[in-house]
């Protein structure tokens, strides 16, 4: 009891879960997606691949070599469970959930990351790659529930990554300058850990940034729907999470234990509920302040709004403030009371 699989087990698993995968996605559109088309590039030797580029689209067995790629992509990174998991959540088929994995993947072009942490064996302790791996695993599965939350039927995997990726570039490129509060002291923390045990620092700043990028598909929408840049819808953003304390609220849903599957789905829930009051506040202070300067929109929104912030402030700093005590409800209360502000009419 309580000994896990054996690698002979879990291997056995693996395979059975690509088998099952493998079968949903081969009928489907998936195979279609021009974006995905590039795996037969990706798969054949560089010198074939660049000679016969143009034949190999024509290939007999091009749809099961683009679904098998996807499938080992899928099932290797995140764990054979995953798409079950997702679909069961979600209620979106195994099609949809292959899409937006690869959208997620692609913005956040962490297949250079997977690429520079398997560099490093022998050069720093393999748990120190398994633990960068699942921090990339984490930044990827939150943006796939997203994708598929905000975007269920406008997955064009081009599209997507097209819309996204410049803006997570930019806020991938300097976190320090729009990290606040607790995002950047953890940002701090864990780059300083990953330094000290060997790891290149452009690694370590982008591994230590994934925690905080999990929003980055947020702010990329809330500077586009604002005409911002999207330096300063993150700075907006992130200090208005810092000074209602939301930065603390998302580490502690987090850490909360969890006793079986819907343990597991109450946390998640409460952790996109999360990120929808964040953005619709950050929305809320940047429409109505009219403000281009993050500092000066949300100096102008709370002096407008002093009682129900001074409130709502009030009730995290109070939940803060418990040296125990720390779950599901009160987290939820302090969700509730910063929603309002979100909520209330002008």
């Amino acid at each position: 009891m309580g000994q896990g699989l054996t690698r002979p087990e879990l291997a056995m698993v693996l395979s059975y879960a690509k088998i099952a995968l493998n079968n949903q996605l081969i009928q489907s559109d998936v195979p279609e997606d021009p974006y995905l088309s590039q795996e037969l590039n990706r798969y054949f030797p560089t010198r074939l691949a660049t000679r016969y580029g143009k034949q190999l689209g024509q290939h007999r067995l091009k749809r099961e070599i683009i679904v098998t790629a996807t499938t080992n992509s899928i099932v290797n990174r995140m764990g054979p469970t995953f798409v079950h998991r997702t679909q069961t959540d979600t209620g979106a088929d195994a099609a949809t959930v292959a899409r937006a994995y690869s959208i997620a993947r692609e913005s956040f072009e962490v297949r250079e990351m997977w690429t520079a942490i398997e560099a490093l064996d022998t050069r720093v302790p393999a748990s120190v790659q398994y633990a960068m791996v699942q921090d990339t695993v984490a930044l990827i599965r939150q943006v796939t529930y997203w994708l598929i939350q905000r975007h269920r039927n406008a997955l064009s995997i081009e599209q997507q990554v097209g819309r996204l990726r410049p803006g997570i570039r930019e806020l991938a490129r300097a976190p320090l300058q729009w990290l606040q509060g607790v995002e950047r002291d953890a940002f701090e923390a864990r780059s300083a850990e990953l330094a000290e045990a060997g790891v290149p620092a452009e690694l370590a700043r982008r591994i230590a940034a994934c925690s905080a990028l999990q929003c980055a598909p947020d702010i990329v929408e809330l500077a586009a729907s604002r005409r911002l840049t999207v330096d300063a819808a993150a700075r907006a953003y992130f200090g208005i999470g810092a000074e209602f304390g939301l930065d603390w609220l998302r580490g502690r849903i987090e850490s909360l234990d969890t006793e079986g599957h819907w343990h597991a789905v109450a946390r998640g829930s409460l952790r996109e509920a999360l990120y929808l009051v964040h953005r619709g506040l950050a929305q809320r202070v940047l429409d109505e302040s009219r403000e281009r300067d993050a500092v000066k929109a949300a100096a102008k929104w709370l002096k407008a709004h002093e009682a129900g912030a001074a409130h709502a402030k009030g009730v995290v700093a109070d939940i803060r403030a418990q040296q125990t005590g720390v779950d599901f409800a009160s987290l939820s209360v302090a969700l509730q009371a910063v929603r309002r502000l979100v909520a209330t009419e002008v």
